[in-house]
């Protein structure tokens, strides 16, 4: 196994602490729509800052229960819905964010060097909260780490039910923005109510919607082929390949003048081909690639400014290992570019209906799935000593990550990880375009 250096241990000098809106903030039950409460999203969004200069702890506390008057539903408690079976929503009871403060002996240069392979030492950074169930876990946990430097990392984990990543984006700008400059009102007033996103009465499921359909292709006649169930069960070794502006211009290049793309669709179409090459599939097995769609303004009417719920749904391509594998660039691209444009507002709105069916779940089966960090300004986050130098999750998983590149707002960092015995050959397949 590929050995990673390990970071030192956190000290804890204080017990963490429970951070309330500052003034008293609405008490009710926040419905969380179809979008929100899909099982696929039990989960938080787990990001990681690096900072050269630290803010003092009381002044990020005292931040943070103001910005929480803004955001109380992260100051509440998740919980099954009393009305609806399998369905969650907010208790919004002020309880407050978990805030735990640590010290690691690590400069930011020091880290800096180690930030280009994320590994389990990372999960130090978070306070981890014991807890029963995923729904005892507050919202939002925060632990901030001063380093040996006097630098600091923060790390947030946000319940992915309650923000997606513009969402926590909008969040997490609101915060920083209270730290630095404390009297300026909010840029962005946040919008609390999801019942833009509520399912038609009676169910209208228009469409057939394989991004939740899942496949049982047969090999020998008998056997289930589950791909992400192979994946879990291996040693995993984090990829993080970084593909500059000239490299995404050779990847766009393979396409053209026959096919216009963007960023997104050539490099997601590249990773796709890379991943089914590396795992060595069978010709005839289909395969799928998963990749979050913001619909704010896909929808009619369209979800207004400050809506920090779950805005986004998963495109679906599909093809067979054999197609994907043996054409060139465009045929992967153009499947991106088809699941793109059929998420118009009929096709959401069905998705919607289909997801009141609680036995639902979306198809991971033989799917890579690629979510798009790289355009939600995450990296720009300023707490009033200076953008990061560092930005990313805090730990790798076999979902694939499009992040950021510090300096760079361009450039992407493909993020995934894979089996040991094949994360060789799959970065090898990544780079070949950076080859030419």
């Amino acid at each position: 196994m590929l050995k990673l250096p390990e970071l030192p241990d956190c000290f804890y000098q204080n017990q963490p602490s429970l951070i309330c809106p500052s003034s008293p903030a609405p008490k009710h039950s926040l419905y969380l729509s179809n979008l929100d409460d899909q099982k696929f999203l039990r989960f938080s969004i787990k990001y990681l800052y690096l900072f050269k200069k630290s803010i003092s702890l009381d002044i990020l506390k005292h931040s943070l229960s103001k910005v929480l008057v803004h955001y109380y539903p992260l100051a509440g408690r998740l919980r099954a819905s009393t009305e609806v079976d399998q369905k969650l929503e907010i208790d919004c009871n002020g309880e407050g964010a978990v805030f735990a403060e640590a010290f690691m002996d690590i400069t930011a240069e020091e880290f800096l060097e180690l930030s280009k392979k994320p590994n389990k030492s990372w999960r130090k950074l978070m306070y981890k909260v014991e807890a029963q169930s995923f729904l005892d876990i507050p919202p939002l946990v925060i632990q901030v780490t001063n380093l040996r430097c006097g630098g600091m990392i923060v790390c947030t984990a946000i319940n992915h039910c309650v923000c997606d990543g513009i969402g926590t984006s909008q969040f997490l700008y609101a915060w920083a923005q209270i730290t630095a400059k404390p009297n300026l009102d909010l840029a962005i007033v946040p919008l609390h109510t999801r019942h833009v996103l509520r399912p038609r009465n009676p169910s209208e499921i228009t469409f057939t919607h394989p991004e939740y359909v899942r496949n049982t292709p047969r090999e020998n006649g008998h056997l289930d082929i589950d791909i992400n169930h192979y994946l879990q069960s291996q040693p995993l070794v984090p990829s993080s390949l970084t593909f500059t502006t000239s490299h995404i211009i050779h990847l766009k290049r393979q396409c053209v003048p026959s096919l216009k793309c963007t960023a997104f669709e050539a490099l997601a179409s590249h990773t796709w081909r890379s991943w089914v090459r590396a795992l060595d599939l069978s010709p005839s097995l289909n395969v799928k690639l998963l990749f979050s769609v913001n619909v704010r303004k896909r929808l009619v009417p369209e979800i207004p400014q400050g809506y920090y719920g779950n805005g986004f749904v998963l495109g679906c391509a599909q093809t067979s290992a054999k197609d994907l594998v043996a054409s060139n660039m465009c045929h992967g691209v153009k499947l991106v570019q088809q699941a793109k444009s059929s998420l118009t507002d009929d096709y959401v709105r069905s998705m919607i209906d289909l997801l009141e069916d609680k036995s639902v779940k979306t198809d991971l089966s033989m799917s890579l799935v690629i979510s798009q960090w790289s355009k939600l300004g995450l990296e720009d986050v300023d707490f009033g000593e200076g953008k990061p130098l560092h930005m990313g999750p805090l730990s790798s998983d076999i979902y694939c990550l499009f992040l950021p590149v510090i300096g760079d707002s361009e450039a992407v960092r493909v993020q995934v990880s894979m089996p040991e015995s094949v994360h060789e050959k799959f970065e090898y397949y990544m780079k070949e375009c950076m080859l030419g």
